[in-house]
């Protein structure tokens, strides 16, 4: 840290300001799904959802303590269901607002898995980490599955759907392009 950084007063954040902040970036939906201690199915909207590492795989998702959910991950297999824009009857049912009939369950046997899904991540769990007001849960993955659908977004506290492409091509001369490869160009790569 800079020393004119670290001579900054203090600020009181307000959270409201706060959360609209967060609310600007963009995200998909996902439902972290596992089961109970009694072996049932449960499940839990959640938005905060990053992909970790590919090597191990790892992906991450963070999640309000106390949320039955969190406490649940913490020695047993889950998913991280990234919800199709056709699902937000789903996702709102797992945060709290019953939907009408049940959600569909892709199987019976494993990890609880949602149907009609974006893409479903299946992970052991790796490391939990304090977050605060949350738990941040990364998950080694161990399988998964894509569908040709589009995924369900949220932005500044709505859902969205997934709109046109801005600036041409999603990859064009992006440095880790799937077209021309990571760090093109590139004689060597530094490691932090």
């Amino acid at each position: 840290m800079s020393e004119t950084t670290s001579e900054l007063p203090a600020q009181t954040i307000d959270v409201r300001e706060l959360r609209n902040a967060f609310g600007k970036f963009a995200t998909g939906v996902t439902v972290v799904t596992c089961h109970t201690p009694d072996g049932e199915p449960h499940g839990a909207t959640v938005n905060a959802f990053t992909a970790v590492s590919l090597d191990p795989p790892l992906a991450q998702v963070t999640l309000i303590r106390g949320n039955r959910a969190s406490q649940y991950l913490e020695d047993q297999p889950f998913a991280i269901n990234i919800m199709a824009e056709d699902q937000l009857d789903v996702c709102l049912n797992f945060a709290g607002k019953p939907m009408k009939g049940a959600p569909q369950w892709r199987s019976e046997d494993g990890v609880p898995v949602l149907c009609g899904t974006a893409a479903t991540i299946e992970c052991k769990p790796w490391r939990i980490y304090d977050g605060g007001d949350h738990v941040i849960v990364i998950g080694e993955v161990i399988a998964m599955e894509v569908n040709d659908v589009e995924p369900l977004l949220f932005v500044s506290g709505k859902f969205r759907e997934v709109g046109n492409f801005s600036g041409g091509s999603p990859w064009d001369a992006s440095g880790d392009s799937l077209s021309t490869g990571w760090f093109e160009g590139s004689k060597s790569f530094k490691s932090f």
